[in-house]
């Protein structure tokens, strides 16, 4: 009995396996993609995108079955009323915008340390010429000799003569052409190296308050005054301070990168890419992209990491797939110091304080009701014409599919579904994109463009012209037919 019992058991175990794999293959294998219950069919996407002007190529056909869901999932939430505001939703899809913040707030703790509050060094720095300030009057003049240039140089000669520091910037507003320099001739805090040398050269030249003579340079002659310390000494403080900050910024990451050792994994770039290609299937993942004495960093991490990155993370992510492998693990310790600030905010207790969360999660409810209006299925006007649940899933569900009817073929403007919005999505509803769906939809979207374009081609009217290749068409290069006799024609003497 129990020989037979185990060899029952073994016979069903292959069967079972068999049915799972042959439902693997064939189950739903005309769905491209599938969001809560409403699914978006091979054939729906190949006609959608056949019958538009978008390129047919896969990223393409990816990129608006990616949309297709983002919509129907608002869709869905619409329907059921939800505006996605519990806070902890809202504040795990806004972390890249927290994130940031408290770094800021972080980076100006430790900047205060940079700032230079030197007076003494401010005009020390001015009476060396390392920073300068100057106005000028510009006379353009044409290269090298000319009636052009000795006539620009004798008028600079004439307004010269009559200039002081009273009147200078009066008399630089009356001469200076649109885009000489600042009002009343003022070309603000400068270092040498930003003029022409002729120019840098004739302000350290002078003294501050003194006006030069005519200076010749590749844009005509100057006349120049060299501003006075107690002229410019706040943008002298400014420059100062802008300068130490740089370096202390720059100090302060080398002593960070230096005591971190962060060590890149030698199969970064392949991850990182696995990642921008998507990031939400790598939610969870532990790899370890680099490591260092502080910590690692993992793909899951990273992949939260890109939305902080950069206010348009699909742009980021389309060029991280498309860099170089060279240039990755540079992106990964950029991302990694970040990280590593991050930490040390977390250790200083830099937190949000009431109003800036407040702030942030009113952006978020407003992103969601602004992309609800532009779709038409906000849950008001979804109750307006829907009694029930079902009903009003559908509505909206329709609604979404006209939308996307009209925006491939140009009909509507685009509207964005915002990273954060998309990722609270993502993580409170079901969906799914089937790759194999995609290239399904790709072949056969291929396949209606090409019938398209050649039933237009045959409806297109003849043209009363022959065209080369048509009967009746002049052969290149053949010679033309000789006229025919004219006995009213003048002969020639």
């Amino acid at each position: 009995m129990k020989r037979s019992l185990v060899l029952a058991f073994a016979v069903s175990v292959p069967l079972a396996a068999c049915d799972g794999f042959k439902e693997a293959m064939t189950a739903h294998v005309d769905v491209a993609a599938r969001a809560g219950s409403q699914e978006l069919s091979v054939t729906r996407l190949a006609e959608l995108l056949g019958a538009s002007k978008a390129p047919l190529r896969r990223d393409v056909v990816e990129t608006v079955a990616n949309m297709w869901v983002n919509y129907q999932l608002l869709a869905r939430a619409a329907a059921h009323d939800d505006s996605l505001n519990q806070p902890q939703v809202i504040d795990q899809a806004m972390w890249p915008a927290t994130t940031n913040t408290r770094i800021k707030k972080w980076y100006d703790v430790i900047a205060k340390n940079w700032a230079s509050t030197d007076t003494a060094g401010n005009a020390a720095a001015y009476a060396s010429g390392k920073i300068l300030s100057a106005r000028h009057i510009l006379f353009n003049a044409p290269p090298g000799n000319s009636p052009a240039a000795d006539s620009a140089l004798k008028k600079a000669q004439s307004v010269r003569a009559q200039l002081t520091s009273a009147n200078f910037a009066a008399m630089a507003t009356k001469y200076n052409g649109p885009n000489a320099a600042g009002p009343g001739g003022d070309l603000g805090v400068f270092t040498k190296d930003q003029m022409v040398p002729e120019f840098s050269n004739a302000v350290i030249a002078l003294k501050p308050g003194e006006i030069s003579q005519p200076i010749r340079s590749q844009y005509g002659y100057h006349v120049i005054r060299r501003s006075t310390y107690d002229e410019v000494k706040d943008q002298v403080a400014q420059t100062n301070n802008q300068s130490a900050t740089r370096v202390g910024e720059s100090t302060y990451v080398a002593k960070l990168d230096e005591a971190a050792k962060v060590q890149v994994k030698p199969n970064a770039a392949a991850v990182v890419k696995a990642i921008a290609a998507a990031p939400d299937a790598h939610k969870d993942d532990k790899t370890v992209i680099a490591t260092s004495t502080m910590g690692d960093l993992t793909a899951a991490r990273l992949a939260q990491w890109i939305p902080a990155f950069s206010p348009n993370s699909q742009q980021l992510r389309q060029q991280i797939q498309q860099a170089p492998d060279s240039l990755l693990p540079g992106f990964v310790k950029a991302v990694f110091r970040n990280d590593l600030l991050l930490r040390q905010a977390d250790s200083a207790k830099v937190g949000l304080d009431t109003a800036e969360t407040n702030e942030i999660r009113h952006a978020f409810v407003s992103m969601v009701a602004n992309t609800w209006s532009g779709l038409n299925i906000s849950p008001n006007r979804l109750a307006d014409s829907a009694k029930t649940v079902a009903e009003r899933e559908r509505l909206a569900a329709a609604r979404v599919d006209n939308y996307l009817d009209r925006l491939l073929t140009k009909d509507e403007q685009f509207i964005p579904v915002q990273p954060p919005l998309e990722s609270a999505l993502h993580s409170k509803y079901d969906y799914k994109v089937n790759e194999a769906g995609i290239d399904r939809a790709l072949e056969r979207a291929q396949r209606i463009r090409a019938v398209a374009d050649s039933t237009r081609a045959a409806q297109q009217p003849q043209s009363a012209v022959p065209l080369p290749g048509q009967p009746g068409a002049a052969t290149p290069n053949a010679p033309s037919p000789a006229p025919a006799p004219d006995s009213a024609a003048k002969k020639k003497p």
